[in-house]
């Protein structure tokens, strides 16, 4: 069984030191959120996830969830850990107050995420599309149905779902097939059926709250003809006590690779009364409010991940005998952390992992405006940031994910490959995050084609990274990193330019490279988060000097070992396509 200690002195880091947007510091609600508070909320999720939830990992894996005479049970202990969880809080901890929320930001709420990801992703996931589910009905849902749904779905009471997906369709969802007949009262009668639902169904609330894509006959067709609705598994009568079954059922589970604890629902809609949520033929713009906030949390997803098989490949590599060091002087066996290679894949580990995680940082500020500033021209612009680093996080955060989960394989050799470490169930569990809420390769299409061809928010971007290099304070380290940094968006800007011409006429060689393009930007942007971190620990350096000249020396990793992979995938790009579509294939 792997363990987990919450990196917390890491984000206290981040949060003293490198929040640093001016438009966030100008939020008057947030203004008494300070280190004090922030430290003892924390200190208190790391207790929960540590000593509550990480056991619920290994139990869920080994002991996934059932379906038996249509009821969904969930893995042994479950309820308990439930129970406590919403008992204590942690459901409502970013919602609003009206509602019963404690109101914090997504400065924090943040760090949360990436704990509860790296105790257990399974559990994190009955909770997760709640707060999902809660987003979207905030944001395009009437009165009535905000004061009669949120309240339960913030205290933890009801849970909530994102149901997309059918058989015949998933990327291309103007395919749909659930249809909604209106009905005289106001409301709509669902029928259809929904698969890869994540918690569509189990035993840890009162009621399950689904939010359905579905045609209103006589509709558009296509995605201009899908609407949004929230369906309840079990009607709600006025009071908001719960009602009679809805006609939503269960027909079967998912058996999968990996997130076993959670449960992947096929859900039948027989008939199931449901509620308009925004206008009629607008669902997906609605339901996209939920789906971008969630990917993000898919890429925090798979930082957590990854920082649990960091810390336990770490652990390993300091216990573990073999072999003898190329600096060997006692004839003796040397612990494998001694040994070059290793401490490699440890530095890879970590500089993508510190760096991912300031970046993550970095963009929940923009977020936390993007919905909260006064000033509308000013939310517009942070929503702009947000949408183009949303592929990014989510899609690069898990690639690396994978990455790191992998290489913790290899660190273990062949006890990682076995299950009693838990090391190759990181693996699976991770596995699924460049898949689900858009696979990787369709965020990276997205990114090239709607965020950087079709607009100028990436020049927007690329402008904040340059004021940020223009002061490099006469650091000689610094002045370095700036120089690495000035070059590779130099690149990036050729590689724009490249995408931009080649989309005239060859728009096969653009789809090629959108998966490179990806990984160039998150490069960089990593690159932008460790240049900050370093400025900041050059100048706090007396403070804590360990702490800092650790944190500059994996800065110096990342700029020397890992940012000359931009390169590869540039050159990868500019080959074209012209190999890959004229392969045969036969």
């Amino acid at each position: 069984m792997t363990t987990y200690n919450a990196p917390v002195e890491e984000m206290m880091f981040l949060f003293n030191n490198l929040k640093d947007n001016k438009n966030y510091n100008e939020i008057e609600k947030f203004k008494e959120i300070n280190s004090d508070l922030v430290k003892d909320i924390l200190d208190q999720a790391a207790k929960i996830n540590q000593e509550i939830v990480h056991p619920l990992a290994k139990i869920g894996d080994e002991n996934p969830c059932i379906y038996e005479n249509g009821i969904v049970r969930s893995p042994p202990g479950y309820k308990e850990a439930y129970t406590k969880f919403i008992n204590d809080g942690w459901t409502s901890l970013s919602c609003d107050p009206k509602y019963g929320g404690q109101g914090m930001p997504k400065t924090v709420s943040t760090f949360f995420e990436e704990m509860l990801s790296s105790a257990s992703l399974s559990f994190k996931l009955y909770s997760e599309l709640s707060i999902g589910a809660y987003n979207c009905i905030l944001h395009h849902a009437d009165e009535k149905i905000k004061n009669k749904f949120l309240p339960k779905i913030v205290e933890g009471k009801w849970s909530g779902t994102m149901c997309l997906t059918e058989s015949q369709c998933g990327t291309d969802l103007g395919l749909i097939k659930t249809k909604a007949t209106k009905q005289e009262d106001g409301s709509f009668l669902l029928t259809g059926q929904k698969i890869f639902i994540t918690s569509g169904d189990h035993d840890l609330t009162e009621n399950i709250i689904h939010l359905v894509l579905a045609k209103i006959p006589g509709g558009p067709s296509g995605t201009k003809g899908i609407s949004l609705f929230l369906v309840p598994k079990f009607n709600v009568n006025d009071d908001s006590t719960i009602g009679s079954r809805n006609g939503v059922n269960t027909l079967s589970i998912e058996s999968k690779m990996g997130i076993k604890g959670s449960p992947t629902c096929v859900l039948n809609f027989d008939n199931a009364k449901g509620f308009l949520i925004g206008e009629e033929n607008k669902g997906l713009s609605s339901m996209f409010t939920m789906m971008n906030l969630e990917r993000i949390i898919v890429g925090i997803q798979g930082l957590g991940i990854a920082e649990t098989a960091y810390q336990n490949s770490l652990a390993y590599a300091k216990e573990r005998k073999q072999g003898k060091s190329n600096n060997n002087k006692d004839n003796q066996t040397d612990f494998i952390i001694k040994h070059a290679d290793i401490r490699r894949s440890l530095l890879n580990m970590k500089s993508i992992i510190e760096g991912q995680r300031s970046l993550a940082f970095w963009l929940s500020q923009q977020v936390d405006v993007s919905l909260n500033h006064p000033e509308k021209k000013i939310r517009e612009s942070a929503d702009e940031l947000v949408s183009l680093m949303t592929p990014v996080i989510k899609s690069f955060f898990t690639d690396m994910g994978t990455e790191i989960t992998n290489e913790a394989i290899q660190v273990f050799g062949g006890y990682g490959y076995t299950k009693d470490q838990g090391i190759e169930q990181l693996y699976r569990d991770n596995r699924i995050t460049p898949i689900y809420e858009g696979t990787n390769s369709v965020q990276a299409i997205d990114l090239v084609f709607r965020k950087v061809l079709n607009n100028k928010i990436l020049s927007k971007f690329i402008k904040l990274i340059k004021d940020e290099i223009k002061d490099d304070n006469n650091k000689i380290e610094l002045k370095r990193f700036s120089k690495i940094l000035e070059q590779n968006l130099f690149l990036l800007l050729e590689f724009t330019k490249w995408l931009e011409d080649k989309n005239k006429n060859n728009k096969d060689d653009v789809s090629s490279a959108c998966n490179d393009f990806l990984k160039v930007l998150g490069y960089i942007s990593l690159g932008y988060s460790w240049f900050k971190t370093t400025k900041i620990s050059l100048e706090k350096i007396k403070e804590n000097k360990e702490f800092y000249e650790e944190k500059i020396n994996t800065a110096k990793y990342f700029f020397d070992k890992i940012f000359p992979r931009i390169e590869s995938h540039y050159q990868s790009a500019k080959s074209g396509s012209y190999s890959i579509m004229n392969a045969k294939f036969n």
